[in-house]
């Protein structure tokens, strides 16, 4: 298919400009004005519109089962749901079992996928434990299978949590292949304290999950994972970012130089957590994920804020649909509510009305942290996440000025609930494009099942590693370069003398010392240990007293 897109404004994440764009056999074969085109090209006016990059969302979970429950949509449902909303690539998450193969399950996925997902797609293998095969498989992986991303947990103990040794040896071969590390930063030892302390008061809704999961326990968590990703010299990427405390950490250690960057969801970045205290059970448990919503009203802006200057780079949905049903699960006990909300389709839009409406920032920042820098960070730049001559042809006409009302009753994406309900947002996609095929027109869709093709993502990217193996080469640890000792060296022996330990809590015995000159009054001369030190005095039997008491008086008074 020929597709002239004529009279829009062309916006990258750099730059915007008046452009018309021609696409053919999949890629964009030229950007310009009153560009000469084959006849019979179908052209699409754009006029008033902008003409943006297929957003890239890079966190969505389907067909999977978590917590005992089944996401409620497949890579069909979940994929055609993203290009309604203007998303033309998603990275959808492997989480083998414990004691799994990672190279089973990711075939499992890519089987699963290929049948039928609707727009191109990537696989995030999750490292849920550790042992010499899991290395093993995570080097095939990069090496053979097109996987360049890896997630480590610190909270979910017993399901997937790794010990802070098994995440330094993690971050140590991610180094070594290339890899991104991204990791799921809670203090999953206090977690599941704070769970059953909650438990134990009584507390079994869904409160429950924002009261054990406090934000200093993402804040420390988050710390430790930049101090070990710091000691392995490997770059960390955190997820789902979720508080003010956890993320002034990650502007903290950029500030001085880490290799840190950070990606929050649309859930964190807009809604506030007193939804856990909804009265209505349902309403609050349809807004648990993790880490959970925070109860401090200023966070959902902080963290616009920080999406608008870089701090945080990237927005994901983490989309994991389930019903108010599965929900359900856990009504008398909140640790058993499975975590997860939908929001593939509804990303882009709440991300332009809460971002760009709201003034926190332009629509270049909109174009990169929706789709331009997660193509950077999992080196599929620009290739995606940019309209230049030679890229794939993923491209939306958006209108800034259409409005939609977003309800659960309309949504393509599963579940009977949405966590965005009744919001009204400026910013619609009237027309989707994935790899040259028009998909997506005034919301009609026109994509068949199975016709999404796996995206290999290459190991290495420059935005993540340049400044690291650059740092390695001028920043090694040297030993100091010195004449080797000469001299004698004493010899280890092995003594047979028993030394006398002092029973632990008996002090020993205080030393008596004789002062001369002027008397130490805190001192006495008197002793229990059966000698005494006028023994040497010959001792008399009766001693005559010739003065009386007070001593003898001869004078007249």
């Amino acid at each position: 298919m020929r597709i002239l897109i004529k009279g829009g404004r062309v916006v990258n994440d750099d730059v915007t400009q008046e452009a018309d764009v021609f696409l053919e056999n999949g890629v964009i074969q030229a950007v310009g004005r009153e560009l000469k085109v084959p006849g019979g090209s179908k052209v699409i006016d754009a006029s008033g519109k902008l003409v943006i990059p297929g957003g890239i969302d890079p966190s969505v979970h389907l067909q999977q089962n978590f917590m005992s429950a089944a996401t409620l949509d497949d890579f069909y449902s979940g994929t055609k749901a993203a290009l309604l909303g203007g998303t033309t690539m998603v990275i959808a998450h492997v989480l083998p079992e414990r004691e799994a193969s990672l190279l089973e399950a990711f075939e499992k996925s890519r089987a699963h996928a290929d049948a039928h997902t609707c727009c191109d797609y990537a696989l995030h293998m999750g490292i849920t434990w550790w042992a010499p095969q899991v290395r093993r498989e995570m080097e095939l992986l990069v090496a053979e299978r097109g996987v360049n991303s890896f997630q480590m947990f610190l909270a979910y103990k017993d399901l997937m949590m790794l010990r802070d040794s098994e995440l330094y040896q993690t971050l140590h071969i991610c180094k070594d292949i290339g890899a991104v590390a991204r990791v799921h930063a809670e203090n999953g030892e206090l977690v599941l304290q704070g769970a059953k302390e909650a438990l134990d008061l009584g507390i079994s809704g869904p409160e429950g999950m924002e009261i054990s999961r406090p934000e200093e326990l993402e804040a420390e968590a988050t710390h430790r994972a930049i101090t070990i990703g710091n000691r392995a010299h490997c770059p960390v990427y955190l997820v789902n970012v979720s508080s003010i405390s956890a993320a002034d950490v990650i502007a903290a250690a950029r500030m001085q130089g880490k290799a840190v960057h950070a990606e929050t969801t649309v859930a964190h970045s807009v809604l506030s957590g007193m939804h856990y205290y909804h009265q209505e059970w349902a309403h609050a448990a349809a807004h648990v994920i993790a880490p959970p919503l925070r109860l401090d009203p200023n966070t959902p802006d902080y963290l616009m804020g920080l999406l608008g200057n870089d701090i945080i780079n990237v927005v994901a949905s983490d989309h994991r649909a389930f019903s108010t049903k599965q929900k359900a699960m856990g009504k008398e006990d909140f640790t058993k509510i499975p975590h997860g909300a939908s929001g593939v389709e509804d990303r882009m839009s709440v991300i332009w009305e809460r971002g760009v409406v709201a003034g926190k920032m332009d629509e270049n920042r909109f174009v990169a942290v929706t789709s331009s820098n997660a193509a950077k960070i999992y080196n599929l730049y620009p290739r995606k996440g940019r309209i230049t001559p030679g890229a794939d042809a993923d491209v939306v006409v958006w209108d800034p000025d259409a409005t939609r009302t977003i309800s659960a009753r309309a949504q393509a994406q599963g579940g009977d609930f949405n966590l965005f309900e009744n919001q009204c947002c400026h910013g619609v996609p009237l027309v989707t494009i994935s790899r040259g095929r028009l998909v997506c027109e005034n919301a009609v869709f026109t994509c068949a099942q199975g016709s999404g093709r796996f995206c290999p993502m290459r190991a290495f990217p420059d935005v993540l590693y340049k400044k690291m193996i650059q740092r390695e080469k001028t920043q090694s640890l040297r030993g100091v370069d010195r004449a080797p000792y000469s001299g004698d060296v004493a010899t280890v022996t092995n003594s047979s003398r028993k030394e006398t330990v002092t029973p632990e809590g008996d002090a020993p015995a205080r030393a008596a010392v004789r002062h001369t000159g002027i008397r130490d009054l805190h001192e006495s001369s008197f002793s229990l240990s059966g000698s005494q030190v006028d023994d040497h005095i010959p001792k008399r039997s009766s001693a005559r007293i010739l003065a009386p008491p007070g001593g003898r008086s001869s004078g007249i008074w």
